[in-house]
């Protein structure tokens, strides 16, 4: 400890962060009981380990708010809890394997209530939307479906695989033949979206599974991702597969009719946002290899649930609780203002159509902002998302001169129930966040405060974004925390490396080709464990319309800056704690501006 009785961390030896040592205790702790030894199976499943200690802390491990959800709902149902007897916010306080057991020692109850019965089959092939598939649909057609929209498809999900090795070749026909299986195994790919005229509402189709496939094999990357035609949701056309090869002379993708793909060569999956979201892409990757590995169809269980039977039983739920959950959550604010940022341009009142095109940012935060960072989260039990959404609310507290309540948007995995974890579909929901800031509140008071918040939100997370906005008789075109949104995105490699029959391939980003903004201001954190330097990063994604790309690049140094007071070292060596000071004492002001 420091003179101030604070830890003192430049004392401290640099930490590791394997899983391996991040226990509470060195030796393992074995499962005592009944209760114990099935959580401890349910954990060890999910984290796909053999052993963990009961002790250990869930977040020193991976753990997050979707994989608690996740819990919850496995608990609920394996221990047969009655709708109340256990509560999420339980499980993020009281973190470990043995914490768990108690609770629910504490609840147990034979009643096995309705809302906790298994989902099954339903064997509906045209059914109502989805709230996220209304939603997706949609926001497409209002806002970027006119002539100022320079980018089409702007819900292209594009997953683009390399082959790295001379001695690896991959086969076209069989690439084909697994592609087409994955179809046929989930429904939602070959599913048609359109306005039933006789109500108005938006109905899904699935279609027979014998689509014809379109492959492009003669196409640059970004003709591709801008095709008019990519997608036809009307005619349930939401999937394709490009072959695009290496021409070794002069270094362009062109066709050729070789069966055989090497080293080099790319092959391109774009999928629409409609029926398909970030974590249903390792679903995807998984079936596809098995597909190809086997060169078989897929095993189809007909009484399997499929994305359509999730809409139907999301629709009956008793949304009462949650509907006035954010009727309170939002009481009093005005959902019409805007939020002061440093915009360069004003956007039409009456216009709301985008362009898509982005100005953006990267920041890239050293080893010892990182370890700080990773440290300061284990230590408050905090997911790595709540820190972050932390941070961007002190910074979005100080940009706009000091605006205490502020509300943004962010997303939610939303895959709420075991049912739902290995299902391809879109799920993701879209959420009002406001925080009620204190000016005098130090950085520690304001975090523990978005963690409450942050659970408070997570027990009606299902609640959709179009129910909220019709509560409040709002249309989602005026409403200004649509236009801020908040991410956290930590990087399983190995999630969705893609391996087809003992090839590895590698994963190739497409972010600085087809970059575009659905937002006027977002921020995305990445943390990627994997590697090797600079582990933690983060993106500002502005739009183009209002943002130049020199004012969000200045937003960027400004809010690594913030971090640097926060987390770095020599905020901790002086009087000003980045932990104990109050956040108005923070400061966004660059080093070179300091004179002016």
């Amino acid at each position: 400890l420091n003179q101030n009785g604070k830890i003192d961390r430049k004392l401290l030896p640099p930490p590791h962060f394997s899983s391996i040592h991040l226990t509470n205790s060195i030796e393992l702790l074995r499962p005592t009981n009944d209760v114990e030894d099935s959580i401890h199976h349910i954990w060890c499943e999910i984290f796909k380990q053999n052993q963990i200690s009961i002790d250990t802390n869930i977040f020193t491990i991976g753990g997050h708010s979707l994989l608690i959800m996740q819990l919850f709902h496995r608990y609920k149902i394996e221990f047969r809890l009655e709708t109340n007897a256990l509560f999420i916010t339980d499980l993020f306080q009281r973190p470990t394997i043995i914490d768990h057991a108690q609770l629910i020692q504490q609840s147990i109850n034979t009643i096995h209530t309705l809302y906790d019965y298994p989902w099954s089959s339903l064997h509906l092939i045209q059914a109502r939307a989805s709230f996220a598939q209304e939603r997706i649909y949609l926001d497409e057609q209002i806002r970027f479906s006119s002539n100022k929209t320079k980018m089409n498809n702007m819900y292209v999900i594009p997953l683009m695989y390399r082959i790295s090795s001379i001695n690896d070749h991959i086969s076209i026909t069989r690439l084909h033949h697994a592609f087409q299986s994955v179809i046929t195994k989930h429904n939602i790919l070959r599913t048609a979206l359109y306005i039933d005229d006789a109500n108005g509402n938006i109905v899904q189709h699935c279609l027979d599974a014998n689509i014809i496939l379109n492959e492009n094999m003669n196409e640059t990357i970004e003709e591709i991702l801008n095709q008019s035609d990519l997608f036809d949701l009307s005619k349930g056309h939401v999937i394709n597969c490009h072959v695009l090869r290496r021409d070794q002379s002069n270094h362009l993708f062109t066709e050729n009719n070789d069966d055989l793909l090497s080293k080099d060569d790319l092959i391109l999956f774009t999928i629409h946002h409609a029926c398909f979201d970030g974590a249903s892409t390792s679903i995807f990757i998984h079936d596809l290899s098995l597909a190809y590995q086997s060169n078989e169809l897929l095993s189809i269980d007909d009484n399997s649930l499929q994305y359509i039977d999730y809409s139907i039983y999301e629709h009956i739920i008793d949304m009462t609780v949650s509907q006035e959950f954010w009727q309170f959550e939002l009481k009093g604010y005005n959902l019409t203002r805007q939020l002061s940022l440093p915009v360069d341009r004003q956007r039409s009142s009456t216009n709301q159509q985008r362009s898509g095109l982005a100005s953006s940012a990267q920041i890239t935060f050293d080893d010892e902002i990182c370890a700080s960072f990773l440290n300061y989260a284990s230590s408050h039990h905090l997911t790595l998302f709540q820190l972050g959404l932390s941070i961007f609310y002190v910074f979005l507290f100080k940009l706009s001169h000091s605006e205490s309540d502020l509300c943004i948007s962010s997303i939610n995995a939303n895959r709420y129930r075991s049912e739902l974890v290995n299902m391809i579909g879109m799920f993701v929901s879209t959420l009002p966040y406001r925080a009620e800031l204190d000016p005098h509140w130090s950085f520690d008071k304001a975090v523990k405060y978005v963690q409450e918040k942050c659970l408070s939100i997570l027990e009606h997370s299902h609640y959709p974004l179009q129910h909220i906005l019709a509560d409040l008789h709002v249309t989602q075109s005026n409403i200004s925390f649509l236009e801020t949104m908040f991410d956290f995105i930590t990087v399983l490699k190995e999630v969705n490396d893609l391996c087809l029959n003992g090839v590895n391939l590698e994963e190739v980003s497409l972010k600085e080709l087809y970059e575009m903004a659905k937002f006027d201001f977002s921020l995305k954190f990445v943390y990627n464990p994997s590697s090797d330097g600079n582990q933690l990063s983060c993106c500002f994604v502005c739009s183009s319309d209002i943002f130049d790309a020199t004012t969000v690049a200045v937003i960027g140094r400004r809010l690594k800056y913030l971090c640097e007071q926060i987390f770095g070292s020599k905020s901790k060596n002086s009087l000003m704690n980045g932990y104990s000071t109050s956040i108005s004492k923070l400061s966004l002001i660059l080093h070179e501006e300091s004179e002016e």
